[in-house]
C-alpha cells in the first residue's frame, strides 16, 4: 500500500492517504521513497503564492531506492535501471522528440510533465516526493546515488543542485574540477542571494577554483556562505567595491543571480567585467521591470541569459559533485530538521516559521 501527503490548496492541511500501488508501463518505474527534502517552492505553493492544479502531491527532491522495473529503463549514463538502485530523478518529464527536447531544452518539453506540479490521477501512482513511493513516468532522467552520500544531501540534487549545474553550463564553466589546475587563472563569480542554490554555487565555484564573491542581505547566510567556500562577503550596498577590489577593477567574469529581486538582477550586470556573463535564475515569480542600457550591454560584450530547470547531464553532474564534495563542505547541515510522512503539516508549519534553507520529510 502506498501513502502519500495530499496537497488540496493553499492554507489546507496536507492528508496522508491511501493508495493502491500502480501498474506500470513499459519504462516505468516504482521508486520507494526514503526522503523528500521541502524545496521553497513547495512552500510557496502550500502558502499560495504560486497555484497548481489540485489534489496533488508536492515534493521533487525525493531520493529513493528502485521497486519495481517495468522493461528496460536507463540511467542518465546508459546503464540499466534495476531494483534496488538509490536514485534521484529529475523533475522534468520529457518525451525526448520535440522540438524544444531536440534543440537542448527538454525542461521545456511540448508535452512536459514535473513531478510535485501534476494533479493525482487514477491513471499512475504518486508523482510527487512526498509519498512513500512514486511513479517514474518514461522520460524521467534517472542517476544512481553513490551508497556514501547522505539521503539529505542527495535529495536536493534533483532540484537545487542541478539547477546550479545549469547556470555554470550557462556560464561556460566546466563542471569538472579545475579546469586550469597550474596557472592560477580561476576567474571570480559573483553569486548574489544564499539560500540552497546561492550555497550551493559557492562551493561549487571553490571547487572549480573559481574565487566565488558571495553577496546576500543576511548575516547569517553570509556567515553559512563562508563555510560552503565563498572567499568574499559582501551585503548589497558594499559589493560593487568589493567586486572591484577583487578584480583590480576590471568587474567579474560571471554573476549568478538567485534571490529573484529585479535590484539584484540589475547589479549582476553592473559588477561584471568587459565580455562577462550575467545567468539569472531566481525570478520565477512576476517582478517589476529591470532597467537594462543596450548600448552598455554591447559596447561592454556582455551576455546575459535565463535558466529554468535543467536537462539531464546536470542532475548527472549534480550527484557527482555532492559525492565528491559533501565531505568537504557541510551540505548535511543545512537540512535543519526531518519530520515523518505522518507529521508532514509540522514540516510545512516548521519551514514557514523558521525558514531554514531546508527540512526534510522522511517517508519510509
Amino acid at each position: 500500500m502506498i501513502r502519500s501527503a495530499i496537497f488540496d490548496g493553499p492554507h489546507l492541511p496536507l492528508r496522508v492517504e491511501a493508495s493502491d500501488r500502480p501498474a506500470l508501463r513499459p519504462g516505468e518505474a516504482l521508486v520507494r521513497v526514503s526522503l523528500c527534502t521541502v524545496c521553497g517552492s513547495d512552500l510557496h505553493t502550500f502558502l499560495g503564492r504560486r497555484k497548481e492544479k489540485t489534489p496533488c502531491v508536492l515534493g521533487h527532491e525525493p531520493v529513493g531506492v528502485v521497486e519495481e522495473v517495468a522493461g528496460e529503463v536507463l540511467a542518465v549514463g546508459g546503464e540499466p535501471v534495476r531494483v534496488g538502485d538509490r536514485v534521484v530523478w529529475s523533475v522534468a518529464v520529457s518525451c525526448g522528440a520535440c522540438f524544444f527536447c531536440t534543440h537542448g531544452l527538454p525542461q521545456k518539453c511540448e508535452s512536459l510533465r514535473k513531478y510535485g506540479h501534476e494533479p493525482v490521477t487514477p491513471q499512475c501512482g504518486p508523482l510527487g516526493g512526498l509519498s512513500t513511493h512514486c511513479h517514474l513516468l518514461g522520460g524521467t532522467a534517472i542517476v544512481k546515488v553513490p551508497a556514501n552520500l547522505p539521503d539529505g544531501v542527495a535529495a536536493p540534487a534533483g532540484c537545487a543542485t542541478a539547477t546550479v549545474a545549469a547556470m555554470l553550463r550557462a556560464a561556460g564553466k566546466n563542471l569538472s574540477p579545475p579546469p586550469f589546475p597550474d596557472d592560477g587563472e580561476s576567474g571570480s563569480c559573483v553569486v548574489l542571494g544564499l539560500g540552497m542554490l546561492g550555497l550551493t554555487a559557492c562551493a561549487w565555484a571553490e571547487a572549480l577554483g573559481i574565487t566565488a564573491i558571495a553577496c546576500d542581505v543576511s548575516d547569517a547566510r553570509l556567515a553559512q556562505a563562508a563555510r560552503f567556500g565563498a572567499r568574499h562577503l559582501a551585503k548589497p550596498d558594499a559589493l560593487a567595491d568589493l567586486v572591484k577590489s577583487v578584480t583590480h577593477g576590471r568587474g567579474a567574469d560571471t554573476a549568478l543571480e538567485l534571490s529573484g529581486a529585479p535590484e539584484a538582477a540589475r547589479v549582476s550586470l553592473e559588477v561584471l567585467r568587459v565580455g562577462g556573463t550575467a545567468v539569472w535564475a531566481g525570478a520565477v515569480f512576476p517582478t517589476d521591470p529591470v532597467p537594462v542600457l543596450p548600448e552598455q550591454v554591447i559596447r561592454r560584450c556582455l551576455t546575459v541569459t535565463g535558466v529554468h530547470n535543467y536537462a539531464p547531464p546536470d542532475l548527472d553532474a549534480a550527484v557527482q559533485f555532492l559525492a565528491a564534495n559533501h565531505v568537504r563542505f557541510p551540505f548535511a547541515e543545512l537540512v535543519a530538521k526531518s519530520f515523518p510522512l505522518a507529521d508532514v503539516n509540522g514540516a510545512f508549519r516548521f519551514a514557514e516559521a523558521e525558514r531554514p534553507v531546508r527540512v526534510a520529510v522522511v517517508c519510509d
